[in-house]
């Protein structure tokens, strides 16, 4: 996610946030490793099949995916933002999705439109 030009890169919300980055599983195609030609680092992947990765640290209990630095809902950031996998970068900040990732880190839904 870029912060919009009337935002300082650190005012965004997802860069203090992060809260999606501790709820869900984080399943992506094997061929996304930098290992097949990718760029997801293959160290922090766990390979399910020939087909299909996961990132580190999603299917714990409490998730929390091995990429994420910081500390949810203060200063977060993805270590990899520009190698994360396709379903992070489809992740839409404001979405159901994110409310409810928001909701169980005890953080308040983002206003929509304000990104």
């Amino acid at each position: 996610m870029t912060a919009p030009p009337d935002m300082g890169p650190t005012s965004h919300p997802c860069l203090r946030c992060g809260a999606c980055c501790a709820s869900f599983r984080v399943d992506f195609s094997a061929w996304e490793l930098d290992e097949h030609g990718g760029r997801v680092p293959s160290g922090l992947a766990v390979e399910l099949n020939s087909q299909l990765c996961r990132m580190r640290g999603t299917d714990h209990q409490p998730p929390r995916c091995a990429a994420l630095c910081g500390t949810v809902g203060q200063s977060a950031a993805c270590g990899i933002y520009e190698w994360r996998p396709s379903p992070c970068r489809e992740f839409e900040a404001g979405s159901d999705a994110c409310a409810r990732a928001r909701q169980r880190a005890g953080l308040l839904p983002l206003e929509v439109g304000l990104f």
